[in-house]
């Protein structure tokens, strides 16, 4: 898919794309219009099966359990992109449409699947990871990422989310947008940004929505996404702090890999059901809600004196950017072993330009590519 095409236009078909709202849906409206209206058995029969509301009233007054049926039966069919466009067309009918789409699709944790942007924020599932990879174009410092749809490294993916680098003063900025050619804070497809210190080995990840209900937007200059401190009141002046990345100093220059320690808030799917438990702002934004992750300790192996990593085929050169991030479990707590076993991100290169990222749950994919930008760019006092 080409990388001209913004992300909300390549979740639907290419024929009917956005044009749902308009000149397909108004077409359709006139059809419906000018055909003459059933009599007797036939005016029973569509009013039974709810498509005399359609003809009425329109898409918006179907049946509940006939437009489940139908977004059920699209759901099933339609399980991997680029065939999942068809999911999202019916989300793009009308708002009644949308919830009832939303509602049979159910969440990635649940499914494992992308659909919608929004997936894009909430958890994966916990039982398998799921695939994508980061193609780096070194020109113009843009880094992209792509849900994987097959088991090799050679398919064009389908495009998820874009980020590029930008040098504020002595500091770093990675600009993450769901639109490859808007990269910029202003933009509606604006999804967050990572900044980084003098060092390049702290970063702080901002979201463009409040991770939960109540949450403040960062008071700092540099983490306002406009000059002005409003403009309008649906769309937040300011970024919301969700989580850092740190690399441990290597002072020594002591053999071995990069050392990484990240704290996360956790992600929509998980702060929506803390919101549901408490009922209170404050309880989601307490440490119980934390995601505390750290790198898993390589081995060394005498035969290749090398430091080794076991990523099951899905990194395939070696690199100091390589990792994998654990839960870092209190070893008081029962099951912490088991905890610091499961990798809940691993990222890793195959190529010049390209690399491999697999998450789960708890992790989203915004959290994930996050970071997994930190570990691009030379860190001279962490190797």
């Amino acid at each position: 898919m080409s990388r001209r095409r913004a992300f909300l236009r390549s979740f639907s078909s290419a024929s009917i794309s956005i044009d749902l709202f308009g000149e397909s849906r108004r077409r359709m409206r006139e059809d419906l219009e000018a055909a003459p209206l059933p009599s007797g058995v036939e005016r029973e029969e569509l009013a039974a099966s709810g498509f005399l509301g359609v003809e009425k009233e329109g898409w918006s007054r179907m049946l509940p359990e006939l437009m489940v049926d139908i977004i059920g039966r699209v759901e099933a069919s339609e399980e991997c992109w680029p065939l999942r466009k068809n999911v999202v067309s019916c989300a793009c009918v009308c708002r009644r449409w949308r919830e009832i789409t939303t509602g049979v699709v159910g969440s990635t944790k649940d499914t494992g699947k992308i659909t919608f942007p929004s997936s894009l924020k909430q958890p994966g599932p916990s039982d398998l990871p799921i695939q994508c990879f980061i193609k780096r174009n070194k020109k113009n410092s843009t880094f992209y990422l792509y849900l994987s749809l097959t088991q090799t490294f050679m398919d064009k993916g389908k495009f998820l989310l874009a980020a590029r680098r930008f040098r504020r003063g002595y500091r770093i900025e990675y600009i993450i947008s769901l639109d490859a050619d808007d990269l910029s804070q202003g933009s509606n497809a604006y999804m967050g940004k990572l900044r980084s210190d003098f060092l390049g080995t702290h970063f702080t990840i901002y979201d463009s929505r409040p991770p939960y209900d109540g949450a403040k937007a960062s008071s700092g200059r540099a983490s306002r996404r406009f000059a002005s401190k409003r403009i309008s009141p649906q769309v937040p002046a300011g970024n919301f702090e969700i989580g850092q990345v740190a690399y441990k100093f290597n002072l020594l220059k002591s053999r071995g890999p990069r050392r990484m320690h990240s704290t996360l808030l956790g992600s929509e799917g998980e702060t929506t059901r803390e919101n549901d438990l408490s009922k209170s702002a404050n309880a989601t934004k307490s440490a119980s809600t934390s995601i505390v992750l750290k790198n898993k300790a390589p081995r060394w192996h005498e035969h290749l004196q090398c430091w080794c990593l076991n990523f099951h085929g899905r990194v395939t050169v070696a690199s100091v950017k390589n990792f994998q991030l654990v839960a870092a479990a209190d070893p008081s707590q029962p099951g912490a072993a088991v905890e610091e076993e499961t990798v809940l991100l691993q990222f890793g290169k195959v190529g010049d330009d390209l690399f491999t990222m697999d998450y789960r749950e708890p992790l989203s994919a915004f959290q994930a590519f996050a970071i997994c930008l930190t570990s691009f760019g030379t860190k001279l006092a962490c190797e």
